[in-house]
């Protein structure tokens, strides 16, 4: 096979990245609206006037978990150089991209604003974007996502490592970068399970460098064999 070129790795990563983040912000963004959606009138005047659309608000919960897991199992097919894992990355952002859409109106529509999902659809057409660019003939010839170099391309194990660690380190401080838009009356929310978030993220960085480090455990089995004999 054919050596891609070092642009064509630059995307490759960047695009595995991205929708590493997109995934942990899609996940997140339904698993933390769950509390609202069952319990509209607990988290102030504001959110209490979603009550009425209750039963909508529980439909967007699942379904963004859905895509959530959706883009995980993408993220997962590109670091692994399965071509499959682009279309269905692609089927999933879309879903992201219409689903947060509606949800943004119909929260405008009831309370006047709807932050957080503003981010996680921004993020999500973002990297939508950036996937749709890296299909243009030109570009994708050179990132390829299920081409792998002869010369022993480990790309999708960084790029995975990588993203494993980026999405543990903003787990890790979400209440900073997410208390501004999950604050009301006086609470931030994005800091309500601390410890869950801090078990979760050191959980991400360790699982990224034990990715990273895998490939040198295996090769030191071997010599430690030959001392044993």
């Amino acid at each position: 096979m054919s050596k891609n070129p070092w642009w064509g790795k630059l995307l490759r990563f960047i695009a595995i990245l991205l929708m590493g983040i997109t995934s942990l912000f899609t996940l997140a963004g339904g698993a933390g609206g769950a509390c609202v959606a069952i319990n509209p009138t607990g988290f102030g005047e504001n959110m209490a006037r979603l009550a009425p659309m209750q039963w909508l608000y529980i439909l967007f919960v699942v379904v963004t978990v859905a895509i959530g897991v959706m883009l995980t199992r993408s993220t997962v097919l590109l670091a692994k150089g399965r071509g499959k894992g682009y279309q269905a990355g692609l089927i999933a952002l879309a879903a992201g991209v219409i689903l947060g859409g509606i949800h943004i109106f119909v929260s405008r529509a009831l309370r006047g604003s709807s932050m957080p999902v503003d981010a996680v659809v921004y993020t999500t057409a973002l990297t939508l974007v950036i996937l749709l660019l890296i299909r243009i003939p030109p570009v994708w010839n050179g990132v390829r996502f299920d081409r792998i170099d002869s010369s022993g391309d480990d790309l999708g194990r960084i790029a995975g490592a990588s993203t494993l660690a980026a999405c543990g380190l903003l787990t890790l401080t979400v209440q900073y970068w997410a208390g501004p838009s999950h604050t009301w009356d006086g609470t931030n929310w994005a800091d309500a399970w601390r410890l869950s978030m801090w078990i979760l993220g050191s959980g991400l960085i360790l699982g990224g460098l034990a990715v990273a480090s895998w490939d040198k455990l295996l090769l030191k089995r071997p010599k430690m064999a030959q001392r044993e004999n």
